[in-house]
């Protein structure tokens, strides 16, 4: 591992950290970065690989889909009897799909909507009532994105739920300040899984637009997010934090 991965020893110990989509990519890194620093992990993903990067880091996993109330709120009363509290709640679960809006199905639609808006909601209000009812201190990240921020082609929905991500951190942090924290990350092109099946020609292409000529990797945003959420970040809250090679810069 090179060495601008290095946890922070200790940062996290004994915090417990819920990371929603925490099977793969980002939210894997993200389980990782916050074991290796010591906190106690809740995984959560409708990918039952999920419980094997909960058993590799000593945490534990819940299978859960985030459009359902339900099955959120069992997450969260399944993290609370494993390990007795919540102390930082990441919503970070999508979906997507890529097709221009004429395209897309009104049940696509629900299911993208149903996890990236209704679901990062229903994360953040079982945190918040976990979190008062322990005495009131917590962290929440969000997963955003670039395309909070700007237009891309064919994907009108998902980036419909990255723009509701923003205002959702923004409105918590109002609410609950100064006691519970929310910041949303807003990721670039990061090098998972997802990026994979695109054609090398076209990846090219994107790479060419980014000024630092390069994706990121997802323990670039792991190591973002666990400073994010630390005491080291206790002025933070209801922003985004950029993390995108310079693309936006571009204008």
């Amino acid at each position: 591992m090179s060495a601008r991965y290095f946890p922070v020893p200790d940062r996290h110990k004994g915090k417990v950290y819920v990371i929603t989509g925490g099977a793969q990519g980002i939210g894997r890194a993200c389980a990782e970065r916050f074991a290796a620093e010591g906190a106690l992990v809740m995984i959560a993903d409708i990918d039952p690989s999920g419980a094997e990067v909960a058993q590799a880091i000593g945490g534990a996993f819940q299978p859960t889909d985030m459009s359902s109330p339900e099955q959120v709120r069992a997450l969260a009363a399944a993290t609370v009897t494993r390990f007795g509290r919540i102390d930082i709640w990441h919503n970070n679960a999508f979906s997507a799909v890529f097709k221009p809006i004429h395209e897309q199905t009104l049940e696509e639609f629900d299911r993208i909507t149903g996890v990236g808006i209704r679901g990062y909601w229903m994360g953040a209000k079982v945190a918040v009532e976990q979190m008062r009812a322990q005495g009131g201190k917590g962290v929440i990240v969000n997963t955003a994105s670039v395309q909070s921020f700007v237009g891309e082609k064919g994907f009108s929905a998902y980036q419909a739920t990255k723009g509701a991500v923003l205002a959702l951190t923004r409105s918590l942090a109002l609410d609950h300040a100064p006691d519970i924290r929310a910041v949303a990350i807003a990721p670039g092109l990061i090098a998972t899984d997802a990026i994979k099946g695109i054609p090398e020609d076209v990846m090219a292409e994107v790479i060419a637009g980014i000024p630092a000529g390069r994706a990121a990797d997802p323990r670039e945003v792991a190591a973002l997010a666990a400073f994010i959420a630390s005491d080291e970040a206790d002025y933070m809250s209801g922003t985004a934090v950029i993390l995108d090679g310079a693309y936006l810069a571009i204008g």
